[in-house]
């Protein structure tokens, strides 16, 4: 359910769907996801990686990416700061 509205709200056109609308939700839903109990919120983020196996090209990246983009390692490590400076490094590696 999550990655098919994210594949949704990142893939539909503009002309179809409001940007602002969009964001506007988008955020909602990543303020919904930290909020999660951690022990789901682990194994969502695992999950994320075999659903996107279901999907083909740009849909697939944007479900396998949904952790990164959502910041859900982060939300995750919340209270380890070692563990949110090596999730800071690979996100300033990968951009």
């Amino acid at each position: 359910m999550v990655a098919r509205f994210v594949v949704f709200a990142d893939l539909t056109d503009g002309e179809l769907l409001d940007a602002d609308v969009a964001v506007e939700m988008m955020e909602a839903l990543g303020s919904d996801l930290e909020a999660l109990e951690k022990g789901f919120l682990r194994e969502l983020i695992g999950a994320f990686a075999a659903i996107a196996e279901e999907y083909s090209g740009e849909a697939q990246r944007v479900v396998r990416d949904i952790a990164h983009s959502f910041y859900l390692e982060e939300a995750l490590a919340a209270d380890d700061p070692v563990r949110l400076a090596q999730l800071e490094a690979l996100r300033d590696a990968r951009e």
